[in-house]
């Protein structure tokens, strides 16, 4: 079960974060230009992801070895997980930028405002593109997170709940319209994110070479535990550094 539980939550988070980027985006198209052209837009990038899932899953099952892929899949989610525990380390620290969605949704607003609008009754390509494209994007790295954590020994059940469960807080999100964007401690569960897929790149990496855990499963608790604890202890002492020009 502690794999099962933390797999879940795991993606819930992720792919929840990556989704309010998405909706963020959207969210601005809709309340510039057209409410019909950005969710066009979002339809369309959604259609778009899941055609190709469809197509280059199976194709990718069944041509690469299976262990070779979980290698494979272990190293990305182990690298995927470290990126996003640099950036919340260096956001915690204050030397990078807070995590914002809002900030997110009103660079988009303004982007937007300054192109011209389509005339009357003619579709607005310029706001499906800038909706599709935001969701594509944000969907790929959604997708690459639910196949990474799937690849455990719980198989796609808990990240696709997760991922589901994300899905049904972005939405009620989106319903609240920006509100709810302006109060996320972004950049904190950011950081959690990444310590969490940090854990589990590590314990499928080891495990699929041949590591046995001590403890079996619980080994992801002590893993997320050390790489919390080291991460807090860098955190601190860039916090402590003058920050040079």
């Amino acid at each position: 079960m502690t794999a099962f539980v933390l797999t879940l939550i795991g993606a819930a988070l992720a792919c929840g974060l990556e989704m309010l980027e998405a909706l963020a985006i959207v969210l601005a198209v809709g309340s510039t230009r057209s409410w019909r052209d950005a969710v066009l837009g979002a339809v369309g990038a959604v259609v778009l992801l899941a055609v190709v899932v469809v197509a280059v899953g199976p194709l990718l099952l069944a041509r690469l070895p299976l262990e070779a892929l979980k290698v494979v899949i272990g190293t990305a989610l182990l690298l995927f997980g470290l990126e996003w525990l640099r950036k919340g380390i260096l956001r915690l620290a204050g030397r990078r930028s807070l995590s914002n969605s809002f900030q997110e949704y009103i660079e988009e607003r303004e982007a937007l405002e300054a192109l011209e609008a389509p005339a009357p009754g003619e579709p607005d390509w310029p706001a499906r593109i800038v909706a599709g494209k935001g969701v594509l994007l944000e969907g790929v790295e959604v997708v690459l997170i639910v196949a990474a954590l799937g690849a455990g020994p719980d198989g796609l059940t808990p990240a696709v709940a997760g991922a589901a469960l994300a899905v049904v807080v972005v939405v009620g999100v989106g319903f609240a319209l920006h509100r709810p964007l302006m109060r996320l401690p972004e950049s904190h569960l950011k950081y959690a994110v990444g310590v969490v897929l940090s854990s589990f790149g590590v314990f499928f990496l080891g495990e699929w070479l041949g590591t046995d855990w001590p403890g079996g499963d619980v080994a992801l608790l002590y893993v997320a535990a050390t790489l919390l604890a080291v991460s807090q202890a860098a955190v601190a002492t860039l916090a402590r550094e003058p920050v040079t020009a």
